[in-house]
């Protein structure tokens, strides 16, 4: 590891922790928080893992456009969320090098909002339907303990929406910005009875950064809670999201050097957009038997219909086995998740074991079409491909913590998960047989780690655990030859160490300070990787093993009332530890071989952000960041990468409270040297249009009213 950590960015990060420490990122003050991890309640303080919390507040504060999360999750170490500029793909999200892969929705990590999945039993998540208004508060684990959330878990995001309470209070917001920027919400909240609730409704279209890539979102978020008595509770859950947006396609190097703005000519040629309709209702029902007994039953259920036009030739379209230019997904999913907590003794010590079982289905239609009718193109043509896939997933788990000592904690757990694929082809004409089939993967994951305890202000952990992640029904979509699915595929396995250090200044102390550092291991096998990348076709295969290691830094520092200061830090090595070969054109692979020691393409090594606001509760309020994003290869035989880059940004807003009104106004400026860089990178594009370019000098300016009655 040597080499590793010699790099001089390093010891400067690790200088700054010496002062500087890491509290959840937007937090004002160390109020008590608790974090669900692990299952059961802890402070992320006394969590054997890396774990951070961003406060729903910090969505929505400092002027912040609320477009996409990646606005806010900067300050999170070993988390990289970038904003591709472009509403047709979802928010382009990895940990510690999982999920950089995608070039759409996101995977590798698993998500979940309010305890429901976001992540289908395939691997493959969606943030679309998250309701930014009306989040209470993100969890992010990293490291070893993300494995218990089974397939697909190179790291977990939790989202939290608000819970209702106090007297009722209805609130709006509106911005509006660079681009074409428009944004209304509103929002109400409260509390009767026994009953909580929160409902919140908006409305966000964009001209774009680039040319083709306007968007309109929609979408409404409710929760409502009822203490039935002092042991029962009920929280349901409704959401639905309505996008309809264009799609400038990625450009190549050329393009992007010599007009950023622009978007590839076949995006116009071809009307390249994408529609998402999404509705879903969850349940989660909370009993408490005695005092040391409980169980909870989640249940859920939803449907997400998608219909994405691409810019695929019509004379590739010719082979009567190509699938056509024109995807259209009808999705049905639900599941369930029972689970039993029970606090007892072992060796007269407390202990804390939580045990349930996880189901989750999805059933999809899957149908493509031709992207034209005779001359005309960028319309939905003959059909091409039709067929009904059906994924689940069933998995026991159990965990435990128990403390043999007082300043001691062990955490253990196992989950087996078992993830079954079915396909029945309903297009069989001419030379496209019939290739319906199916294929079952399964995985016991085992994690476990030690905390130790020697004073208030420290602790010292390790972790282990084992991960595994299956491919996703696009990943399976096509074969190298022929037609239907590549059930040839194998699941990739991971083993993961980790160990830490988290420390914080005495209670009431001022400067208030908290400070971690994690170092992490990753050995990866079975790794999937693009095989091929032609014609619109993206193939899958297994590559040998690959290797991710690194650090990770974060501090925070109140050093007077209302100032907070932060930074954040991560080292990565990201590396392919064995050759494979590659098919396909000669701009992705043109020595039909990825070489050993390549770096794993949409990693960089290096990603550093600071913040330092003054934030009192009314009154003016302002603060500056800056963002530092190493280089980024976009493609497995790092043949060219996207530039790293430094962003500066700046706000100033003024809060007033007036009897039962509580009035915000906000001016925002980023991106304030207009550097151009690329926000994202499609990685191993098959036509080399590799990049997405983020946004030049932008600005926002948001108002806020809420009333108290």
């Amino acid at each position: 590891m040597t080499r590793l950590f010699s790099c001089p960015h390093t010891l400067a990060a690790a200088l700054v922790a010496g002062s500087v420490m890491s509290a959840p990122a937007g937090a004002q003050t160390l109020a008590p928080i608790s974090v669900t991890a692990t299952r059961t309640e802890l402070p992320p303080f006394d969590v054997p893992a890396s774990v951070d919390v961003i406060d729903g507040e910090r969505l929505r504060s400092d002027g912040r456009a609320q477009v996409n999360l990646s606005e806010s999750l900067a300050l999170v170490p070993g988390l990289l969320a970038r904003d591709r500029q472009n509403q047709a793909q979802d928010l382009q999200l990895s940990v510690r090098g999982f999920g950089a892969r995608s070039t759409f929705g996101v995977r590798g990590v698993r998500l979940y909002v309010d305890g429901i999945p976001a992540t289908m039993p395939d691997g493959q998540g969606q943030l679309s339907h998250i309701d930014l208004a009306s989040v209470g508060r993100i969890e992010v684990l990293r490291g070893p303990f993300s494995a218990l959330y089974g397939n697909s878990s190179g790291g977990v995001m939790q989202v939290f929406t608000e819970e209702g309470q106090g007297s009722p209070v209805v609130s709006s917001s509106a911005a509006t910005g660079s681009d074409g920027l428009r944004r209304f919400d509103i929002k109400a909240s409260g509390a009767t009875g026994a009953l909580g609730y929160v409902l919140s409704a908006g409305r966000l279209s964009t001209d774009g950064y680039r040319a083709h890539s306007a968007a309109e979102r929609e979408g409404s978020n409710l929760r409502l809670d009822w203490a039935l008595d002092g042991d029962r509770k009920l929280t349901l859950l409704a959401n639905t999201v309505s996008v309809d947006a264009q799609d400038p396609l990625g450009l190549s190097r050329a393009q992007f050097d010599a007009a950023p703005r622009s978007a590839d000519a076949s995006a116009t040629t071809f009307n390249t957009r994408k529609t998402v309709r999404q509705s879903q209702l969850g349940a989660v029902y909370e009993q408490r038997v005695d005092t040391d007994h409980q169980w909870r039953l989640m249940v859920y259920g939803g449907e997400r219909s998608t219909t994405q036009f691409q810019a695929i030739p019509t004379g590739v379209q010719a082979n009567p086995l190509h699938p056509g230019g024109v995807i259209g997904l009808a999705r049905d999913y639900g599941g369930l998740d029972l689970r039993w907590t029970s606090r007892t003794q072992l060796a007269q010590r407390p202990l804390e074991i939580v045990g349930g079982l996880a189901y989750d289905a999805m059933k999809e239609t899957r149908r493509g079409w031709q992207n034209f009718q005779g001359a005309e193109l960028g319309v939905q043509g003959a059909l091409r491909r039709e067929e009904d896939n059906r994924v689940t997933s069933l998995d026991p788990y159990v965990q435990a913590t128990w403390k043999p000592a007082p300043h001691w904690t062990v955490n253990a757990g196992v989950r087996h998960s078992l993830v079954r694929f079915s396909s029945a082809d309903r297009y069989i004409v001419g030379t496209n047989r019939d290739d319906s089939g199916s294929v079952r993967y399964s995985a016991t994951l085992p994690a476990a780690g030690i905390t130790y305890a020697p004073s208030a202000q420290w602790r010292v952990y390790a972790a282990a655990g084992r991960g595994f992640e299956t491919p996703t029904f696009n990943e399976l979509a096509y074969r190298p030859s022929g037609t239907g699915l590549n059930f040839a595929l194998r699941p990739s396995r991971s083993d993961n160490l980790e160990a830490g250090l988290k420390w914080r200044s005495v209670a009431g102390a001022m400067p208030r300070i908290e400070s971690t550092l994690a170092v992490f291991h990753t050995a990866t096998r079975d790794e999937i990787v693009t095989q091929s990348n032609v014609g619109g076709r993206s193939t899958f295969q297994n590559a040998g093993a690959t290797r991710r290691r690194g650090l990770e830094l974060a501090g925070s520092i109140a050093p007077a009332r209302h100032w907070l200061a932060q930074l954040s830090y991560t080292l990565l090595d990201a590396r392919y530890r064995d050759g494979f070969a590659c098919v396909g054109n000669v701009v992705l692979c043109p020595a039909a071989l990825v070489p050993a020691g390549n770096r794993i393409p949409g990693t960089a090594r290096t990603a550093l952000a600071a913040e330092i606001g003054w934030r009192p509760p009314t009154g003016w309020r302002a603060g500056v960041d800056a963002r530092y994003l190493g280089s980024v290869a976009v493609n497995d035989v790092n043949s060219d990468a996207a530039a790293s880059f430094v962003t500066l940004g700046a706000h100033v807003g003024y809060v007033a409270e007036i009897n039962r009104w509580t009035l915000s106004a906000a001016a925002r400026l980023d991106n304030l040297t207009n550097r151009r860089y690329a926000g994202s990178v499609i990685v191993n594009e098959g036509n080399g249009r590799y990049f997405e370019p983020a946004a030049g000098r932008n600005h926002v300016l948001s108002v806020s009213a809420s009333y108290r009655f």
